[in-house]
């Protein structure tokens, strides 16, 4: 198992660890709950160092990212950041991503830490024939997401850079808690607003150590990946591995809008016929409309009991309260207001589609 720098810290606070994506992680700290309302409601704390981060650079850098991408990179200027996806040649996908534009001839790619030799090895192969120089930081770096409405006041007692002059999915380099050439990027994976720093491994500890420190009047709370989850799964964000993976094609994941056709790229024909045609399944938000927390992979089916697709992920809504989810169903079922049924342990349990995010 790798460990991200901050380990030590999660262990000495006394934060439950289990594996995931080939890294020992914190999956809670004082309880999901109790994590999940403090970004809602205050300020939370994210270790994601276990992400994986790319440099491609030189002149040929953004001709191979537009290559293996769906999304524009036309669109981005220096200091903006972009959402996208590595198509696989049979229309799935292979990684979602963020790109950050540094310059004309540097990009920063982070990537989900379950793909990252993966995705090294995806790129490397269209890189072969362009030449951009790609280096592979994932060991090197360490990343923090301040999650929460109190986020920026905690993260703006750190650093002489004006937060409040940082769009969203904008970023710029700056010293946070004497801390220098930190990435201060204005993303995030709560739905709840904030900011993710990324730092050399060195700085992890203090840079810690500091946000806690300055969140301390607002309530800040250290927060694990069980927390994260319940926190995107409610703004209908999708995690790869469960409602994104290589046999899924961006037009089904309701990711169309990172699809963009005017440039070429990997399965840009398959996708264009699904544009053209229609897909014939969708992922969909819902929600139970009886008792019951839906889980990956349980079947959906209609009122008749035949199986109509399935659950990617499912929770109970700590906002809500009832059990919320996605799905991929066919196109008969994918209308908002339909109602669906969601089998779990053998009982069909009513629901009806609905438009994320859940909160």
């Amino acid at each position: 198992m790798k460990k991200t720098a901050l380990y030590d810290k999660h262990v000495a606070l006394g934060a439950k660890m289990v594996p995931f994506a080939g890294f020992d992680m914190p999956v809670q700290y004082s309880g999901v709950t109790e994590e999940h309302f403090a970004v809602r409601e205050k300020v939370g704390l994210f270790d994601v160092s276990h992400m994986g981060q790319f440099f491609v650079e030189g002149p040929q850098a953004k001709a191979l990212l537009q290559k293996v991408t769906t999304n524009n990179l036309d669109t981005l200027e220096d200091g903006k950041a972009q959402y996208t996806c590595l198509p696989n040649e049979t229309g799935g996908i292979v990684d979602d991503l963020i790109i950050y534009k540094m310059n004309d001839e540097k990009y920063f790619v982070v990537v989900n830490a379950s793909n990252i030799d993966k995705d090294w090895n995806h790129i490397s192969k269209y890189n072969a024939e362009i030449g951009a120089t790609m280096t592979n930081a994932s060991d090197d770096m360490s990343l923090l997401a301040i999650q929460g409405p109190k986020a920026v006041e905690t993260l703006q007692k750190l650093t002489e850079v004006n937060l409040s002059e940082i769009p969203y999915y904008h970023f710029t380099v700056g010293t946070v808690a004497g801390v220098n050439d930190v990435i201060i990027s204005n993303t995030g994976y709560t739905g709840s607003g904030g900011f993710e720093i990324y730092f050399k491994n060195d700085a992890a500890e203090t840079l810690w150590n500091a946000v806690i420190e300055a969140g301390e009047a607002f309530g800040i709370v250290p927060c694990g990946l069980a927390s994260r989850d319940t926190l995107r799964l409610e703004k209908g964000f999708c995690l790869y591995g469960n409602d994104i993976d290589d046999t899924t094609s961006p037009l089904e994941a309701g990711l169309g809008w990172i699809t963009k056709f005017d440039k070429d790229f990997v399965s840009k024909e398959i996708f264009a016929k699904q544009k053209e045609e229609g897909v014939t399944r969708k992922l969909v938000g819902f929600e139970l409309t009886d008792k019951g927390v839906p889980r990956h992979d349980y079947p959906v089916v209609d009122a008749e009991g035949n199986v109509i697709g399935k659950v990617t992920s499912g929770t109970q809504s700590p906002m809500k309260k009832i059990g919320i989810g996605l799905a991929y169903v066919d196109k008969s079922h994918n209308k908002v207001g339909t109602e669906i049924f969601i089998q779990v342990r053998n009982k069909n349990i009513p629901a009806k589609v609905v438009k994320t995010p859940f909160v």
